[in-house]
């Protein structure tokens, strides 16, 4: 925990190249998204429904954490991220890259945790004995926030632990070798994980503890501010995908389309959706989210980072990272 997130240079050092490299020729675009983290968007995007509406050609690449998918935005690989965590982009942000969020993507509070070896058998009540146990963890993203913030409500000093930087499908393969003491993770990995252990506290637990856990749609600012409309056609697919699922009764069409797609069986897929809330238009720009909520979450966030000295510094404000015009657009459409 000592060294600093390497995200942190690197967005420094590549954000000059994002204002040349952010967006490919026109009529291509790549989009950034997650394996075994099934959403909505994956039934439109296995169907062709954003190329359709948007007119260009899409490349789907998938990530294995929201750090990795800021540097691609830094680096101009991608345009559009789906479904970053908050902790990662804000990393980036407070690096120095030029990123927005453009929407929430989903809220998840019970499918992101810490997980601890059943061999400890240590729950909420003896958490000081995590002091000198090893522990993986996916550094810059919601899962490490997630995890500062635990320790630090059990006063749990993390300087006595010993923390190892892996993603979640490494942490939950490592884990169940034996080879680690404790594992945070998400989606496919985390269930993964429960088999062979404990979360100290449920999704309810940590929001009454003010620990949310939700992703975004990010994208560079001079990508958002060249392809607007673009943008917005793309944030309407998604929009009346997510209303599609919330309608209810689409099971059925839908989870198949999108288990295949997430790499994932159709039972697990069900499954985790049902932990998942994809928040509509109006709620996205409402006050608890976008209109401010989601801003204010943001300075927290960096604030628990730069007092754990996983970043340098953090910015005075995150108004700036936030852009809802392509989304009040897509609202229109």
């Amino acid at each position: 925990m000592t060294r600093k997130m390497m995200l942190a240079s690197a967005a420094a050092a590549t954000a000059l190249m994002a204002s040349v490299n952010a967006a490919k020729a026109a009529d291509e675009i790549t989009v950034a998204y997650f394996l075994e983290w099934p959403m909505p968007f994956q039934f439109a995007k296995v169907n062709g429904t954003y190329e359709e509406a948007l007119g260009v050609d899409i490349n789907w690449v998938s990530f294995d954490t929201g750090t990795a998918m800021s540097a691609a935005m830094a680096s101009g690989d991608v345009q559009i991220a789906v479904s970053q965590g908050v902790p990662p982009f804000v990393v980036a942000a407070s690096a120095g890259q030029d990123l927005q969020i453009v929407d929430v993507a989903v809220s998840y509070s019970d499918n992101d945790n810490c997980v601890v070896a059943e061999a400890l058998e240590i729950d909420k009540t003896s958490t000081g004995e995590l002091a000198g146990k090893k522990v993986a963890v996916p550094i810059g993203t919601a899962a490490h926030y997630g995890f500062l913030s635990q320790m630090a409500h059990f006063g749990v000093d993390i300087s006595t632990m010993e923390i190892v930087d892996m993603a979640p499908a490494e942490g939950a393969a490592a884990f169940a070798q034996g080879d680690l003491d404790m594992v945070c993770g998400w989606g496919g990995a985390l269930r993964r994980m429960k088999e062979h252990g404990n979360v100290l506290l449920t999704g309810a637990e940590k929001e009454e503890l003010g620990i949310l856990v939700f992703d975004v749609t990010s994208a560079p600012s001079d990508f958002i501010a060249e392809e607007g409309e673009l943008l917005a056609k793309f944030l309407a697919v998604t929009a009346a995908a997510n209303d599609k699922w919330n309608a209810g009764g689409a099971e059925a069409e839908m989870v198949p389309v999108i288990a295949k797609d997430a790499g994932m069986d159709e039972d697990a897929t069900l499954a985790t959706m049902n932990t998942f809330i994809f928040p509509g238009v109006d709620d996205q720009l409402s006050e608890k989210w976008l209109g401010g909520g989601a801003q204010d979450f943001m300075n927290g966030v960096a604030q628990v980072f730069v007092d754990a000295g996983s970043i340098d510094g953090k910015l005075d404000s995150y108004v700036d990272n936030v852009n809802v015009g392509p989304l009040q657009a897509a609202s229109d459409m």
